[in-house]
C-alpha cells in the first residue's frame, strides 16, 4: 500500500516538473484572442500581434486584460544578425502599442521586456511563424 503512494507522488511531482517547464497554467485559456502569439510568465499572459506598420502586445491576467497604465515595454526584434527595437505605449484596455516600419516574418524572434507596477520586469520571448 505504500509504495502504490510513493508511486503516486512520485508520479505528481514528475508531471508537475514536466508542466513547468512547459506553459504554465493557473487555469487560463492560452489561446490567442486577438490572432497573434501567447507567451507567459507566471502571473501574466502576453499576446503579441506583430505587422509591419503596428506591434501590439495584449495583457493578460488570468484571462482578463489587465491594466496597462504605468507599464513599461520595449520589444526586441531579431531577424538573423539585424536587431531593432521598439518602445511600446498604452494604447486602451490591456494593450501596448508601437506604431511604425517592421521587419516581421516567419522566423523573426522577438524579445519583450515588460515591467508592470510594482513588479520585476518580465523577459518574454516569441518567434513568429
Amino acid at each position: 500500500m505504500t509504495s502504490k503512494y510513493l508511486l503516486a507522488a512520485l508520479a505528481l511531482a514528475v508531471s508537475g516538473a514536466a508542466f513547468a517547464a512547459g506553459d504554465h497554467s493557473h487555469g487560463d485559456d492560452h489561446k490567442p484572442q486577438h490572432g497573434g502569439i501567447v507567451a507567459g510568465t507566471h502571473d501574466m499572459d502576453y499576446e503579441l500581434v506583430a505587422r509591419p506598420d503596428v506591434l501590439t502586445l495584449h495583457l493578460r491576467d488570468h484571462g482578463k486584460p489587465a491594466s496597462a497604465q504605468g507599464v513599461n515595454a520595449k520589444l526586441t526584434l531579431l531577424n538573423g544578425t539585424e536587431k531593432s527595437e521598439a518602445v511600446l505605449v498604452p494604447a486602451g484596455e490591456g494593450k501596448l502599442e508601437a506604431k511604425g516600419a517592421f521587419k516581421v516574418a516567419a522566423g523573426t524572434k522577438v524579445v519583450a521586456l515588460v515591467t508592470l507596477p510594482g513588479k520585476k520586469p518580465a523577459n518574454v520571448r516569441f518567434a513568429l511563424k
